[in-house]
C-alpha cells in the first residue's frame, strides 16, 4: 500500500540546493505537507549549504559555519539525495544521479547554477584558482597560507574580484595583491561609492590595473593581451561564469550561455514541466534578462515553488517580477560600501560606507539561513521581495 501511494505521488525533484534551490525546496515542501499526494526531492552534490557570498573569507582561511542541508530540511517532508547530477532526460521525466541512480519526477525545479568560466582562457584550470565553492577557496586558502609575501594576482574586477583582492590584501599584508580587469572596480556604482570602492583597495596596498585583459596563465605568471607578462605566486580567477550543459543535453531550449529559456512563471519554454531558477535561468524582466545574485535567486525559488503549488491546485501561475534594490561589497573585514540601486540595477545616489555599511553588508549576507528556517513554520513569510513597478514590465503586460 505504501508503494501503491508513493507511486500515485505527484513527484518534484529540485535540482540543487544553492540560494535559489533551497528557497524553492523549503517554500514547497512546507506548503506540501498540507497537501495529500506530493513528494519533494532535493539534490544535491554535498549535504553542506554553500554559503556564495563568504567563499572570499574562506579563501583567506576563515572558518565558516557548518549549514547542514538535510538538517534545515528535517520536518519538511522533503526527502535529501546527496549525489551529482549526471543527466537529465526530458522527454523520460529522468534524472541520472552519480551514473546509478534515476529519479523519476513529474516535475522538475533546475536549480543547477553557475560556476567561474575557465575554459575560455589557456591556463586558467591548470593554474588558477576558483571560487566555485567551498572545496576550491579552501585550496586558496591553503596556497595562501604557504605563501611568505609574494604576488597574488586576482584577474577580474567586478564584484567577487574587488571582494576576494580586499579580503587578500587585508588578511595577508606582506603580499602584493594586484587586480585586474577590463572595466575599473566599481564601474556600475555612482561616482562616490566607485571613488570610496577605490580609496579602501588603494588603502589595503591593492595595485589597481585596469583596461587591461589576461589572454593566457602560465605557471608564475599572467600574459596580457599586448604580450606583457605579470609574475604571479597565486592567480585567483573571478573574470566569467559559465553554467553546466546539462540543460541543453537535456533537450531545454537554451541561449547563447546555456541557460534555461523561462516564460513569465519560469517555467521552460520547451517543457512547462521544468522549472528553472536562479542563475541557471535565462529569465526576462522589462530591463532585461536577470543576473544571478542571492538577492535576485531566492525570490526566484520561492516563486517556482508557488507556482508549482497554484498548479497543483488547478490554479494559472502568476508571472515573476523582481526588481533590483542594493550592491552591498565588502572590503575587508572592516570596511564596505553599499549601493543603492534601481529596479534595473543603475545607481541611485545614495550608499552606505565604513562600519555602517559593514553592518548592513553582514546582516545581508547572513539573513539567507533563518529565512529558510522562517519559512518552515511561516511559508508566506518568504513570498516578499520588490517587484520593480515600471521597471520589470515587458510589452505583454506583465
Amino acid at each position: 500500500m505504501m508503494r501503491t501511494r508513493q507511486e500515485s505521488a505527484h513527484h518534484v525533484v529540485i535540482l540543487g540546493a544553492g540560494y535559489a534551490g533551497m528557497a524553492a525546496a523549503i517554500q514547497l515542501a512546507a506548503r506540501a505537507k498540507r497537501r495529500a499526494g506530493v513528494q519533494v526531492t532535493v539534490v544535491n552534490a554535498q549535504e553542506r549549504f554553500t554559503e556564495r557570498m563568504r567563499l572570499h573569507m574562506a579563501a583567506t582561511g576563515q572558518r565558516l559555519a557548518e549549514l547542514s542541508i538535510p538538517e534545515l530540511l528535517e520536518g519538511t517532508g522533503a526527502r535529501f539525495v546527496r549525489g551529482w547530477v549526471t543527466a537529465v532526460d526530458a522527454d523520460a521525466k529522468t534524472v541520472r544521479i552519480d551514473d546509478d541512480r534515476v529519479l523519476r519526477y513529474d516535475t522538475l525545479v533546475y536549480g543547477l547554477g553557475s560556476v567561474a568560466d575557465t575554459s575560455r582562457v589557456p591556463g586558467v584550470e591548470e593554474h588558477a584558482y576558483t571560487l566555485s565553492g567551498a572545496q576550491e577557496a579552501e585550496l586558496l586558502a591553503d596556497r595562501l597560507a604557504r605563501l611568505d609575501g609574494g604576488t597574488v594576482v586576482v584577474a577580474g574586477s567586478g564584484l567577487t574580484g574587488i571582494e576576494s583582492a580586499a579580503e587578500i590584501a587585508e588578511r595577508y599584508p606582506r603580499s602584493n595583491v594586484v587586480l585586474l580587469g577590463r572595466a575599473e572596480p566599481g564601474a556600475a556604482m555612482n561616482p562616490r561609492a566607485k571613488a570610496y570602492v577605490h580609496a579602501a583597495l588603494d588603502r589595503l596596498g591593492v595595485q589597481v590595473r585596469s583596461g587591461v585583459e589576461v589572454v593566457k596563465v602560465l605557471p608564475g605568471a599572467v600574459e596580457l593581451a599586448g604580450g606583457e607578462t605579470i609574475a604571479a605566486d597565486a592567480v585567483l580567477w573571478t573574470s566569467g561564469t559559465r553554467v553546466s550543459p546539462l540543460a541543453a543535453a537535456a533537450g531545454l531550449a537554451v541561449d547563447e550561455r546555456g541557460l534555461v529559456i523561462t516564460d513569465a512563471a519560469l517555467r521552460s519554454v520547451s517543457h512547462p514541466e521544468v522549472y528553472a531558477i536562479g542563475d541557471a535561468a535565462a529569465i526576462r524582466q522589462g530591463y532585461g534578462i536577470m543576473h544571478g545574485t542571492c538577492q535576485g535567486g531566492m525570490p526566484t525559488g520561492v516563486h517556482a515553488a508557488l507556482s508549482i503549488d497554484r498548479s497543483l491546485s488547478g490554479r494559472r501561475p502568476k508571472p515573476f517580477r523582481f526588481g533590483y534594490y542594493h550592491t552591498p561589497v565588502s572590503l575587508g573585514r572592516g570596511d564596505a560600501v553599499v549601493q543603492f540601486t534601481r529596479p534595473d540595477d543603475t545607481p541611485r545616489r545614495v550608499r552606505l560606507t565604513g562600519r555602517l555599511a559593514v553592518r548592513y553588508k553582514e546582516t545581508v549576507t547572513a539573513s539567507p539561513w533563518p529565512t529558510y528556517g522562517r519559512m518552515k513554520k511561516m511559508p508566506a513569510s518568504g513570498a516578499f521581495w520588490p517587484r520593480g513597478g515600471r521597471f520589470t514590465k515587458i510589452r505583454d503586460g506583465r
